[in-house]
């Protein structure tokens, strides 16, 4: 099982730590802050108030063991940026770090993290698409070009499967999955059929799934 470490314990940080450790996963909650530390410690398997810039103490709680850190610290870069370093040589295979803006993130990247978020620019765009289009029901994007996104079937797909519908050629996506009510399919095969109701599951360049949106 992959134990995570979540450092920065302020509204994300403990969101995360909260919904790992639920799912059943060893979550190290450290934060520098000792009251958020008391208020997290008993929703994760450990807890540590110590300095994320310090090697020494960060050894001593175990990081090494760590699989994957989140450095949710995105308001305080240089911080979030030593974090990054200090854990990317203790030997973490994979560190998502919360940036403030593009400049922070191309810092982060250079410093040794594996992915980069902005979770308040991205609710916003998710928000955006969900209150401007009834179709799309979910979006996220995966890299400044390009992004997954739910789609609610149109009535004119209804009845066809995937190769008549010819997403890629015709739009340049990809579908990823099709919802059917409680079933999932995955990397669903050209002879599928869509029904009613179903939500697919598409990625693509932004550009292309543009062009989708505009379709349904």
């Amino acid at each position: 099982m992959k134990q995570f470490a979540v450092i920065g314990c302020g509204r994300f940080g403990s969101a995360v730590a909260r919904t790992l450790y639920k799912n059943g996963y060893d979550v190290l909650a450290i934060d520098q802050d000792t009251d958020r530390i008391m208020h997290i410690s008993d929703s994760v398997t450990h807890s540590a108030s110590i300095d994320v810039r310090d090697e020494t103490a960060l050894r001593e709680v175990g990081m090494r063991n760590i699989d994957v850190a989140i450095i949710a610290i995105g308001s305080e870069i240089k911080a979030s940026i030593m974090a990054t370093l200090v854990i990317k040589e203790l030997g973490v295979k994979y560190v998502v770090v919360k940036a403030q803006d593009e400049l922070h993130a191309r810092v982060l990247y250079k410093t040794g993290a594996d992915r980069v978020i902005f979770p308040e620019r991205d609710m916003g765009v998710r928000l955006a698409y969900n209150l401007t289009s009834t179709n799309i029901l979910d979006y996220i994007e995966l890299a400044p070009d390009y992004s997954i996104m739910e789609v609610l079937t149109p009535d004119k797909w209804v009845g066809k499967n995937l190769r008549e519908i010819d997403v890629r050629n015709k739009y340049g996506v990809s579908v990823m999955a099709i919802k059917h009510g409680e079933e999932v399919i995955v990397s669903p095969g050209a002879q599928v059929t869509i029904h009613r109701g179903d939500v697919l599951v598409v990625i693509g360049a932004n550009e292309s799934l543009q062009r989708v949106q505009n379709k349904v």
